[in-house]
């Protein structure tokens, strides 16, 4: 392995393995740092599948999906492979619920994206899985779908070698500082030099940042997701039934059979908070009491057996943004937190990492998740997790 590169990528999860894919397609000498296995479940990358949808609560948002898709799809062409699997998606508001439908609505309307609005009976007309009360109406997007997490991080790693990326695993990052024009990164018992380095650790970027004296207001939840053996699987295959959002707080979202021999669902920041270094793995009974009682409301024939709950970890601003910028004072280090919400737009915001260190700027707007906002810089800032 030689010691230096054009641009070092911390983190091989979904942002991290995205930006390697990028920075080495993009044609520069990149080495991507994993501090355990790759593939490891420590994080939040892993697992059958995420949510991909173009229904957000802001028009940056929608416009962002928008280009999430294209992302993916050339992913998928130059890796000559499907990933994302098209099965519609309900956003399901109930009547004075936490979470407004017009900054969905007005939103996707100012985008030019298409949606249907549902009354309760035609949801469980065309899906009468759902057992809903009179009052709540729900947003139909047909293009919503799953992102398979486990094969996209794969994809993207197998396509950053494809292209000349290097990558180390289990290797820990011991030192983090600049060296004259570069970054030297010590990591597994090596030192490496970089003309540019990207942060994309999760749970441990403050870990990297401390490196620079640096910190962000992050905090970190230990959340679970849980697969049921449901009485009629068939009834939730793909082609049936589609991914959702109850739109709440709690927040609760699910996905039709994927991966597993039933559906998956889970609670949206349900969980405690944690550090990287002290979290468990044990389901959280709490949690799982929750979800259970709101499926028996809501979707009763789902809960089964269970096949096996797996726990990952968010990491969230204060206001469930994410962060894509430079470092202040540090214009050759790039960082990205997803916020708990990212895999998604991992394609993009890949991209948009890697032109940030090729180009030195992006063609998205990133205006929204700056390093300097102001909720990243107060004093005991005021926390808001529904989106």
């Amino acid at each position: 392995m030689k010691a230096s590169y054009d641009a070092i990528v911390l983190g091989l999860g979904g942002i991290g393995s995205g930006a390697l894919y990028r920075l080495a397609r993009g044609g520069a000498d990149v080495l991507g740092i994993e501090q355990f296995e790759l593939g490891h479940i420590r994080g939040g990358s892993q697992d059958h599948s995420r949510i991909i949808r173009l229904s957000y609560h802001t028009p940056g948002y929608v416009e962002l999906a928008k280009q999430a898709y294209a992302a993916w799809a050339d992913l998928e062409a130059d890796a000559g492979e499907p990933l994302i699997v098209r099965t519609g998606g309900l956003d399901l508001f109930p009547a004075g619920g936490g979470i407004p439908m017009s900054d969905y609505t007005g939103s996707m309307d100012s985008a030019g994206v298409p949606f249907e609005t549902l009354d309760a009976a035609q949801v469980m007309d065309r899906w009468p899985q759902f057992s809903l009360d009179p009052d709540v109406v729900s947003l139909f997007q047909e293009r919503s779908g799953i992102a398979p997490a486990v094969k996209c991080n794969a994809v993207h790693l197998r396509m950053a070698r494809a292209h000349g990326a290097a990558i180390v695993e289990n290797a820990t990052v011991t030192g983090l500082r600049s060296s004259g024009p570069d970054i030297l990164v010590e990591a597994g018992g090596a030192t490496y030099s970089c003309r540019h380095l990207v942060i994309a650790a999760g749970a441990w970027t403050n870990t990297a940042l401390a490196h620079f004296n640096l910190s962000l207001p992050l905090e970190v939840t230990r959340e679970q997701v849980t697969y049921y053996r449901s009485r009629n699987p068939a009834d939730y295959a793909p082609d049936r039934f589609p991914v959702w959002i109850w739109m709440d707080e709690p927040c609760f979202y699910g996905f039709p059979v994927y991966g597993e021999a039933g559906p998956k669902v889970a609670q949206d920041v349900g969980g405690r908070t944690v550090t990287a270094e002290t979290r468990d793995f044990d389901p959280d009974p709490d949690a799982t009491a929750r979800t259970e009682a709101f499926l028996g409301r809501v979707l009763p024939g789902i809960p089964g057996p269970q096949i096996y709950t797996k726990t990952c970890l968010y990491t969230l601003t204060p206001d469930r943004d994410f962060v894509i910028d430079r470092l202040p004072g540090y214009p050759n280090v790039v960082v990205a937190v997803g916020a708990g919400h990212a895999f998604k737009f991992a394609s993009v915001i890949g991209r948009i990492l890697s032109e940030l260190v090729l180009d030195w700027k992006t063609e998205s707007d990133i205006s929204a998740f700056r390093y300097d906002r102001p909720v990243l810089h107060v004093e005991n800032p005021v926390r808001s997790y529904m989106i």
